[in-house]
């Protein structure tokens, strides 16, 4: 029986890791290809002007946009000023600084006009908001008409021997109680059903991955499909 969700901020989670020890969590994760950039690069997405909400250190979409042509941009958004500050670093690393811009903002009241982003993705942070009904109907009120979205996170009704695994292997150890506290409030799949049910997001594909959920759909207009 899947356990009750407790819920968790990016306040609570940054409590208690710092940013850079998440960073170095987030670089393991990338080193071994656990990352779910595999889920973003079949959802898609397409254009020059995209969105990260809830960027974290930035790797994901850094690593979707050196696939990308370029006059492909992204920006990051984050709560936290030490996540933004990492990704702004990381960018500079990746020698994509000149593509990318770094924002200090929430997901449920983001700062950009509507229907500016061809596409928008998230990576392992819609858990941690406050409200994530909110927080997707703003992903599509920045999306342009026929614009895409995925969004990737953990699922609490993964199978727990592999949530156990996961905690047994990952690096740095410091991380592990923010692991846990992440899936801990991550959402079932009939959870995340109700949420893109209750944000008018109808016909949504919402998809169970090896211990996380992914959701890919599209802002109605022209061009969507």
């Amino acid at each position: 029986m899947t356990k009750a969700r407790v819920a968790v901020t990016n306040e609570v989670v940054l409590g208690r890791v710092t940013a850079e020890t998440y960073d170095r969590f987030a670089r393991f994760l990338r080193a071994r290809g656990w990352d779910s950039l595999d889920s973003l690069l079949n959802a898609g997405l397409e254009g020059e002007n995209f969105l990260d909400a809830g960027s974290g250190p930035g790797y994901i979409g850094l690593e979707w946009l050196k696939r990308r042509g370029g006059n492909a941009r992204l920006a990051g958004l984050d709560i936290s000023p030490e996540m933004i500050a990492l990704a702004r670093r990381n960018a500079a690393e990746c020698g994509l600084e000149d593509r990318t811009e770094y924002v200090v903002g929430d997901a449920m009241d983001m700062p950009f006009p509507d229907g500016c982003f061809d596409a928008v993705l998230s990576n392992g942070s819609i858990h941690e908001w406050e409200d994530p009904t909110r927080g997707l109907r703003e992903i599509m009120r920045v999306l342009r008409p026929g614009g895409r979205f995925w969004v990737f996170d953990v699922r609490r009704d993964a199978n727990p021997l592999i949530k156990w695994l996961i905690y047994a292997i990952i690096r740095p150890k410091e991380i592990r109680s923010g692991f846990l506290a992440s899936f801990n409030a991550s959402y079932t799949l009939g959870e995340m059903a109700d949420i893109l049910d209750r944000a008018g997001l109808h016909g949504c594909g919402l998809r169970r991955e090896f211990f996380g959920l992914s959701i890919v759909g599209s802002k109605p207009g022209l061009g969507s499909f």
